[in-house]
């Protein structure tokens, strides 16, 4: 199965939820006598109403919709435009993730506990190996031995090494050993799993900030990416998160999980647009195959699809 039906299954509840209504929209606009006319009142309000409903958010739908007023529309061109615009959005905040000069290359995934962070570690240990890269996992979530031992299993399933330490560690002592590891092992990546923390926990800020000097003092450059886990169920909330988060821990760019089980799947819009960030992967489903790299043309295809 391939990318775009990946991704399309993935994107099934939020496309059900669309397309009907987009459908009854994309008609209106395109009737005939109608291709390049401006968009009635009623289309713009019934657009903003979809867009929102998806969660897309506030500013976004905004910008949607002043984009798609300017474009030339023809046959299906609403679709079109609306489509093109979305990709504009992904498109203003794409950068490359950074490559060190030398190996190790360190990936630090942060979030809040619940967003499917420590799954998400095991299912990008699987497809970083599937590349062919030599693999290391740093346990750095030694508040629960319950993350620990799940962290284990997957990576028994990728394939990989874990580096871990009793429950109570220090979360940074294991992270050094980890890089240590990881340099005397020849590893060309290493993520490093850290605990769930509450956005409004200082405390647990500053120990990430100290994971972050850490890495930096061991490896030069690092942490090369910041991955900020987020639950796509959870909406515009977590736009709340990755605010915080942002600021406090330098996140380059988001892992979207649960996708497959919301109807709101516009979130990703919301927060490429509101917090200027990258979306890297999106998870749909519990599969270790199911954590796929995010593409904004697929993705606004498989979300505005026709329902016929």
């Amino acid at each position: 199965m391939g990318l775009l039906d990946r991704l399309t299954r993935g994107l099934a509840r939020t496309a059900e939820r669309l397309a009907q209504r987009f459908d009854d929209i994309v008609g209106r606009a395109d009737a005939p006598g109608r291709e390049t006319a401006a968009l009635d009142v009623n289309t713009i309000e019934a657009l903003e109403e979809l867009l929102l409903g998806a969660d897309v958010g506030l500013g976004a739908t905004a910008r949607l919709i002043e984009g798609v007023k300017k474009r030339p529309r023809t046959g299906a061109g609403l679709r079109a435009a609306l489509t093109e615009e979305i990709c504009d959005i992904f498109a203003g905040v794409t950068r490359p993730p950074v490559q060190p000069a030398s190996p190790p290359r360190v990936v630090l995934i942060v979030g809040v506990n619940g967003t499917g962070k420590t799954t998400t570690v095991g299912k990008l240990a699987h497809r970083v190996r599937q590349d062919g890269q030599k693999t290391l996992i740093c346990a750095a979530d030694t508040f629960r031995a319950a993350a620990v031992d799940q962290l284990q299993v997957w990576a028994t399933r990728a394939g990989v090494d874990i580096v871990r330490a009793n429950e109570g560690s220090d979360p940074a002592a294991v992270v050094f050993d980890a890089l240590t590891a990881a340099k005397a092992r020849g590893v060309d990546t290493v993520i490093i799993d850290t605990a769930g923390r509450l956005h409004t926990r200082v405390n647990l800020m500053a120990e990430l900030e100290k994971i972050r000097r850490i890495t930096a003092r061991e490896i030069p450059g690092a942490p090369h990416e910041v991955l900020l886990v987020l639950d796509a169920t959870v909406g515009q909330n977590g736009l709340v998160q990755a605010r915080e988060f942002a600021a406090a821990a330098g996140v380059t760019g988001v892992v979207l999980t649960k996708l497959d089980g919301t109807a709101k799947g516009g979130i990703a819009v919301a927060i490429a647009h509101d917090l200027g960030l990258p979306i890297r992967f999106v998870g749909v489903g519990e599969g270790i195959d199911d954590l796929l790299p995010f593409d904004a043309g697929t993705y606004a295809d498989a979300l505005f699809r026709p329902s016929w």
